[in-house]
């Protein structure tokens, strides 16, 4: 889906989701976010880290240039990870503005008709529709399961197969015999005194490949005395139509959102996956020109807890079982950079007794996952995997933990690729043992 890096697709920003002036112009051009942003170290190009593609947005706000196929192709290459927004002195909200800069793309963009069409059915007719999402991945189930799978990889043809389809096909982990489902849940009562009651915000992809994480994160918080609600109104958070440019359908995703947890009587909604934490806090941002939803945006944008921030201040029951694994930390990129969360899932770890936490070097460096990052741009994605997978190699770690979906797909990728042993896992899943087996120690 790249585009023509000949086209002009639209003169200057305008209409709803422009870039804003006064937070473009903050940056001053010190270069500290160079060391921290993937695509620059990796490329080593200026029109890939942070600066250039500011540069790019100004040139395009004061009419030097326009949005062409090539300011295109830079500011599709970003990650959208927010390094540059943990070290930047001063305060340049990166992501809104390349959130706002890729919907200014979409509005004139002169697409083919395969890429519109692909856009069209991913964005607005599947991922807010969770009913069809488990259709599709009851019949990947069945594909798998059947032998179907099998069969076809060792077909020559398959070899034809695109790589960023390839890759998508390897990456796609054991789809569970059953999935999460809110509806059926509706409530969980707390073990022991109710200290709180709280909402479950449960996803679109957690509850049909990682349900299992759902199911132990439930569990994680009865444990801790909250009485849990699973409202069935529930749908995806809009994350990947937000930087993918598509507003206006993550818009009335967020609606739905907020009609159903703010109706819930909860005084907090629980966020286990990082990406999805972070975009329901920024609601508030994303309905600031609404009227009627952008007071109810900012309340259910302050209700909204990271799992692992929310536990640390309670505080947390510690009376857990040991684990005798050697472990190491990857840091999803939405919750260091974004929701600036770094400490609370490390002292949740170091709770647990018998686990022994090997910190990897660049821990908070992206490992190429970004959303659909590894299927629009699979080379550069497996580039910051391996550089992911030779940091994680020292550690020695039986288990690399993380706290996003995204990030565990990739990772197991890349174990694989890289025939490191061991496995990728959820923080909460690590909690949940521990819980379970001080309970039958």
């Amino acid at each position: 889906m790249s585009a023509d890096p000949t086209q002009q697709i639209v003169k200057g920003f305008s209409g709803p989701n422009v870039p804003k002036e006064e937070d473009l112009y903050k940056c001053v051009h010190c270069g500290l976010c160079l060391n921290h942003c993937p695509t620059y170290l990796e490329l080593c190009l200026e029109t890939e880290s942070p600066r250039g593609r500011l540069t790019l947005m100004k040139g395009v706000m004061e009419g030097r240039i326009g949005i062409t196929g090539n300011v295109i192709e830079h500011w599709e290459l970003c990650l959208q990870c927010r390094a540059c927004e943990a070290v930047c002195p001063s305060g340049v909200p990166f992501g809104q503005l390349m959130e706002d800069a890729r919907a200014q793309i979409q509005r004139g963009r002169q697409a083919q008709p395969l890429e519109r069409a692909l856009r069209f059915l991913v964005f607005r007719e599947i991922l807010p529709h969770q009913r069809r999402l488990e259709l599709i991945f009851a019949a990947l189930r069945i594909y798998q399961r059947s032998g179907l799978q099998k069969v076809l990889r060792r077909l020559p043809m398959w070899r034809l197969l695109p790589e960023n389809l390839a890759r998508m096909e390897e990456m796609m982990p054991e789809i569970p015999r059953r999935f999460f489902s809110p509806s059926k849940l509706g409530s969980v009562s707390p073990i022991g005194e109710r200290r709180h009651r709280v909402a479950f915000f449960s996803g679109c992809v957690m509850p049909l490949m990682y349900g299992s994480v759902n199911e132990a994160t439930v569990r994680v918080l009865a444990r801790n005395g909250c009485e849990v609600v699973v409202p069935r109104e529930q749908g995806c958070c809009g994350a990947l139509n937000v930087h993918s440019g598509e507003r206006e359908q993550a818009k009335a995703m967020a609606k739905q959102n907020i009609d159903a947890f703010l109706g819930a009587g909860v005084e907090a909604v629980i966020v286990n996956s990082a990406g999805c934490g972070a975009m329901l806090k920024e609601y508030g941002e994303l309905l600031e020109e609404d009227p009627e939803y952008r007071e109810k945006a900012k309340r259910l944008s302050a209700m909204v807890k990271d799992m692992a921030e929310f536990l640390v201040d309670l505080p947390f029951d510690q009376r857990l079982g040991a684990i005798f694994k050697k472990i190491t930390y990857q840091d999803s990129c939405h919750l260091a950079h974004a929701q600036r969360i770094k400490e609370q899932p490390r002292k949740l770890l170091s709770a647990i007794p018998g686990l022994e936490l090997v910190e990897m070097q660049d821990s908070d460096n992206c490992c190429g996952a970004a959303g659909i990052y590894s299927i629009t741009h699979t080379e550069l994605s497996m580039k910051l995997l391996d550089t992911k997978m030779a940091n994680i190699a020292p550690t020695e770690a039986e288990l690399v933990v993380s706290a996003n979906p995204g990030c565990m797909l990739q990772l197991s990728l890349g174990m694989k690729r890289a025939g490191l042993p061991g496995r990728s896992v959820h923080l909460v899943e690590l909690l949940d043992q521990a819980y379970q087996l001080a309970e039958t120690s």
